[in-house]
């Protein structure tokens, strides 16, 4: 870190939405060179606040100080000249133009005084970007070929290509392999050497002591302190984010497994092949992978949204038909699937809370078709209720909520249909500690009222934490199954030599 000297001043801002304050009375100093790491919960202010940093919102009251001098951006492209740019978590690219082209749109270098774009110039500049991040990139290839971490990536050598006195990162791992974070902190490392100031916004507890040199907590809207992370008490943290302490995150009760709710037998389909899992009731199963080993593909075609090549899905002692299986038909048969990418698998994002929430269950709920709107309501603000979704209003659009709420009415919608078996695909990504440990008592409740609940999770203290038994998956494959001893837990260094180095297992505990 270069001194104290200070980059950027944040006085007194304060901004408002009809029926909320998002940001009230905030004041903070961010270092030249420091990785500030912003924390707190779904809902506490801190996309808000960033996004008056960079342009997207206009400050309501207060004043900013960049580098000595006053700064008040109205807009994106003046922020971005003053040296202030922002990563977010939710991409915005445009996916049908080349790495290339996205990382310079709005900056092309031109052939001379032609005005006509220099793409090979364009294209060899963005590689060398790439390259020096250690990307296995190309500039010329177009973004819809990249997986949802790559584009990620691309959004970082998009923004490390601008000369950035302040760069904001929102959830910058949430999508990324071990490997592309260890790739991530190194960038930001030699960013903080040339005298870059960094913003970062996690709900990765365990990312603050590795990445950060001082954290500041926000919590409804206001500031709650910032404590250097070299003296940093976790439980202190915590306590500060949600004003309550939460002594156990997980508080799993490990009952008796119940009857057999789902199996599969030699299921093989996309990216997948010889699967053979299953989930009784009373019981949490966890699926370990690295990202491309397989693990979404099993959730969705257990769901019918992928099609199956072969094997067998035998459901509460039924056969499926593997060929028909599609979402419907899982619904009916009380699967429930929340997905990952929940801004295109999950929500309706132009749609009311209260829609979102009542969606899955309307055909059951009003069998002649009549919607009775006052018993809508009442199960979408129960939801609310029970999810802690920040909002003003049931009718919200799904789409003005934050990142961690909408995830948090995906689990909400689900919740209303009392299915058998609940399938989780990365369940508290982007989700703040609070939110986190009332998902976690969520899922306990299932286990405790019969359901079989099947997750997925790049977590690993996550899945250690919740499961009863794991299954580890490479290259589409079963390398393992582990069982929870109630004495040690789960081996998590065989849990990564599984699914790193693979196995040979018939399905016995290991």
């Amino acid at each position: 870190m270069v001194g104290h000297e200070i980059m950027l001043d944040i006085k007194n801002l304060y901004k408002s939405f009809p029926g909320v304050i998002a940001v009230n009375d905030v004041s903070f100093q961010i270092r030249k060179g420091e990785v500030h790491v912003l924390i707190g919960e779904n809902g506490a202010g801190k996309s808000t606040l960033v996004k008056m940093l960079a342009g997207i919102y206009s400050i309501e009251r207060g004043s900013l100080i960049l580098d000595g001098e006053p700064y008040a951006p109205q807009s994106v492209i003046e922020a971005r000249a003053k040296g202030i740019s922002i990563i977010h978590q939710e991409l915005n690219m445009m996916t049908n133009r080349t790495v290339a082209q996205n990382v310079f749109v709005g900056r092309e270098p031109l052939k001379g005084n032609l005005g006509l774009v220099d793409v090979k110039t364009m294209n060899i500049e963005c590689q060398r970007i790439l390259d020096s991040l250690q990307l296995d990139i190309r500039s010329t290839t177009l973004v819809k070929d990249l997986s949802i971490a790559q584009q990620q990536m691309v959004e970082l050598t998009k923004a490390i290509s601008m000369n950035n006195k302040v760069l904001i990162m929102d959830e910058p791992t949430s999508s990324l392999t071990s490997k592309e974070i260890s790739n991530l902190f190194q960038v930001v490392k030699r960013l903080k050497s040339q005298g870059v100031s960094i913003i970062y916004i996690s709900h990765r507890m365990e990312e603050i002591p590795v990445i950060g040199d001082r954290v500041t907590v926000m919590r409804d809207g206001c500031f709650i302190g910032t404590r250097d992370v070299s003296s940093l008490e976790m439980q202190e943290l915590i306590t500060m984010m949600v004003g309550r302490k939460i002594e156990d995150v997980y508080n799993r009760e490990y009952l008796v497994p119940g009857e057999e709710v789902i199996r599969t037998e030699g299921l093989t389909g996309l990216r997948f092949r010889n699967v053979s899992i299953s989930a009784r009731k009373n019981e949490v199963v966890g699926i370990a992978g690295l990202v491309g080993a397989g693990r979404t593909e099993i959730a969705k075609a257990l769901f019918g949204y992928d099609p199956i090549e072969k094997g067998r899905i035998i459901l509460k002692g039924k056969d499926i038909p593997v060929k028909k299986h599609n979402p419907i038909a899982a619904i009916r048969s009380g699967i429930a699937f929340l997905p990952e990418n929940r801004k295109e698998e999950g929500l309706f994002l132009s749609m009311p809370i209260r829609k979102n929430i009542s969606q899955v269950v309307l055909k059951r709920l009003f069998r002649n078709g009549i919607i009775r709107e006052s018993l809508e309501k009442k199960i979408a603000k129960d939801a609310i209720s029970k999810m802690r979704i920040m909002t003003t209003s049931d009718e919200k659009l799904v789409n003005e909520l934050s990142g961690g709420n909408q995830q948090k009415v995906v689990v909400a919608k689900w919740l209303t249909t009392n299915s058998d078996l609940v399938i989780f695909d990365e369940p508290t990504r982007g989700i703040d500690v609070g939110a986190k440990s009332e998902i976690y008592g969520l899922i306990n409740e299932m286990a405790r009222n019969g359901k079989a609940v099947i997750i997925i999770s790049s977590d690993m203290p996550e899945l250690i934490g919740l499961a009863d038994r794991i299954y580890t998956i490479k290259d589409g494959e079963v390398t393992g199954l582990l069982e929870h001893n109630p004495e040690t837990g789960f081996d998590q260094e065989k849990i990564m030599s599984l699914i790193i180095e693979g196995g040979n297992v018939e399905h016995q505990a290991v």
